[in-house]
């Protein structure tokens, strides 16, 4: 046989030689939850190793993230019942503890790269990303409200804004509000082909952001469909977003190959809560390899056209690199 394949696999020192995807610390973005409460670290039993972090221990997980590589985080706001209404107000508000967070975190680690998530579903007394009337999730007139949210988080420090509501239009209404504010340096990482997934649950017990009604299918896509992820991309790019993301990741790797060979900008992909749950609770009943199932799942992700995973493997992974 001339041509032997598996002369490319024979040690390791060659299959580092002809790795063709090896992916970065640097491409990791680590989703934190925060909560207002100055010194919590509660721990979130359906996300193993995951915390509604207070400023004390917000601090101190950036810092320890940072020097094992990872300078890239966004926050997730566990805002409590009584700060919460029909209209989100609480997310703009000047004593909002999300904002005020941001501004000390970016005062201290001036250098690192900080990420927002702008929808209503956190503040919301219905738990839906936008305006609910009589039942129904009302598009434009939710957009105002996640642009005002969008400007207080720019103010507040936040280098990447990121909605992740799905409104139709929001990437523009939001990007023209930014520049009329004096933040046309924000970046917009929009949540481009989100998916009506069943791999939130952990992310939203960390929240306790379920929706108190209804579901999310009229705004987040279908997961059966391909093709309206195109649709949803052009839209993004012509509205002025920086950068699109896939939500979930493991389970759409076809639509982040898709965008990535039809769109112009980085492709980003949510690493979402069930599916480092999963992980977690097969390792912990030894039915997997922790660290090595978590390096082919990233790895896949990478591997399928991503350039930016959010993940909350990447505290692990960077340890494991390190």
């Amino acid at each position: 046989m001339q041509n032997r394949p598996r002369r490319n696999r024979k040690s390791a020192g060659i299959r580092d030689l002809t790795r063709e995807t090896e992916l970065q610390i640097r491409q990791l973005i680590y989703p934190l939850f925060v909560t207002a409460d100055k010194s919590a670290k509660n721990p979130i039993s359906s996300l193993p190793g995951q915390y509604q972090l207070g400023r004390i221990e917000l601090l101190k997980e950036i810092e320890s993230s940072a020097k094992l590589g990872v300078n890239s985080f966004v926050l997730f706001p566990a805002v409590r019942e009584s700060n919460k209404d029909q209209v989100a107000s609480y997310s703009y508000a000047e004593d909002n503890f999300y904002l005020n967070l941001a501004r000390e975190v970016k005062e201290k680690f001036p250098d690192i790269v900080l990420m927002s998530d702008v929808a209503m579903d956190p503040y919301s007394s219905d738990g839906h990303d936008g305006l609910v009337k009589n039942g129904k999730i009302l598009n434009d007139e939710t957009l105002p409200i996640l642009a005002k949210m969008a400007v207080a988080q720019a103010d507040a420090g936040f280098d990447i804004i990121g909605p992740s509501d799905m409104m139709d239009g929001r990437v523009g209404y939001i990007r023209e509000s930014l520049d009329e504010s004096g933040f046309t340096d924000a970046s917009i990482m929009s949540y481009t082909a989100k998916y009506a997934s069943a791999f939130y649950g952990p992310f939203r017990d960390a929240l306790k952001s379920q929706p108190k009604a209804g579901d999310k299918k009229t705004y987040q896509m279908d997961p059966a469909n391909s093709r309206e992820a195109l649709r949803e991309a052009s839209l993004d790019e012509l509205e002025g977003a920086d950068f699109l993301m896939v939500k979930p990741a493991t389970f759409y790797l076809d639509i982040i190959k898709l965008l990535s060979e039809n769109a112009d900008l980085p492709i980003a992909a949510y690493n979402v809560s069930g599916e480092y749950a999963m992980i977690k609770a097969a390792a912990g009943k030894g039915w997997l390899d922790e660290n090595a199932a978590m390096v082919e799942m990233l790895s896949s992700i990478n591997r399928a056209g991503a350039d930016i995973i959010l993940t909350y493997f990447a505290k692990d992974y960077a340890r494991l690199l390190s």
